[in-house]
């Protein structure tokens, strides 16, 4: 004869417990001094350029001190439960694939973003509070400040605690031009060969 134990009832209230625990309420976000955008429109604009987010859609983004882009980053969220933790771990993976730590530094330089395409409407909801939690920390273990918390939806987008947001562009909307502040690429000065093979394939 086996015997076997049912995980009980309480197990499963704290796990429970556990997760709410890693969701940041709207009025929590407010007051943790989140820096404003000086023109969302145009960072939503350039990173849905960018990255065409559909549906359970991530973009984090870093940003320098003049809001221009460093480096980003899209994924797609699986199908589970919201949970800040593993939102923390997924969106750290992505900042370290794609930019060096700042943990030297004694204060954060650069700031990241995240813009997160959903269904429904722009009201805050658990799942946005998770991600919102996940970014803080985040940020915190990669070594930059935490920014804007941005949700896009059909109606448009918004950026969460600062009742900015507008119609365009939305989820499912064409990408407009490319509009995100970035530094333009440097073109060689050398001439020969290589200058002439990089000259044909900008004209492609």
């Amino acid at each position: 004869m086996t015997f076997g134990f049912a995980p009980s009832s309480a197990a499963s209230l704290s796990a429970t417990a556990a997760c709410a625990h890693r969701v940041l309420e709207p009025a929590e976000w407010a007051a943790a001094g989140i820096p404003l955008l000086r023109n969302p429109r145009e960072v939503v604009s350039g990173l849905h350029a960018r990255h065409c987010p559909g549906p359970s859609t991530a973009v984090v983004a870093v940003l320098d001190h003049d809001e221009r882009l460093c480096a980003s980053a899209s994924f797609t969220r699986r199908p589970a439960p919201a949970d800040g933790w593993v939102f923390r771990n997924a969106l750290l993976a992505q900042l370290r694939r794609v930019i060096p730590h700042d943990l030297r530094r004694r204060t954060p330089v650069r700031t990241a973003v995240l813009l997160y395409c959903r269904e429904g409407d722009a009201r805050w909801t658990e799942e946005d509070g998770a991600w919102m939690w996940g970014l803080r920390d985040a940020c915190t273990l990669h070594g930059l400040r935490c920014g804007a918390y941005i949700t896009l939806t059909r109606d448009g987008w918004q950026v969460l605690g600062e009742g900015r947001g507008g119609r365009r562009p939305s989820a499912g909307s064409a990408p407009e031009p490319v509009a995100l502040s970035e530094a333009p690429p440097r073109i060689p000065r050398t001439g020969g060969v290589a200058s002439e093979v990089l000259r044909r394939a900008a004209a492609r």
